[in-house]
């Protein structure tokens, strides 16, 4: 009976918003460790490449900078919502 009143305790449907929210911010931070880990010319996890010492690898690094969400947005403009933007601004 108590580990019932325990786990009603803990398990309130009010609190799922955050533990989404914190769960997509955790997604994220983890998507950007592993992307930094694999693609980042900068980053060397083994002990072969850590003895290579600096590289002039422009090609990678340009290819690790210019990603396929960058090219998505770069000629978009910077809202968020513009249609309802300019039908606040626009006057008509």
């Amino acid at each position: 009976m108590a580990s019932s009143s325990s786990l009603k305790r803990w398990l309130r449907p009010e609190v799922y918003p955050l533990f989404a929210a914190v769960g997509v911010a955790v997604g994220i931070c983890g998507m950007q460790l592993v992307r930094n880990i694999s693609g980042n010319p900068e980053v060397r996890v083994t002990k072969e490449n850590r003895t290579a010492g600096v590289l002039d690898n422009f090609v990678e690094g340009e290819r690790y900078a210019e990603h396929a969400v960058r090219k998505f947005v770069r000629n978009r403009s910077p809202e968020i919502m513009p249609s309802i933007n300019s039908f606040f601004a626009d006057p008509k």
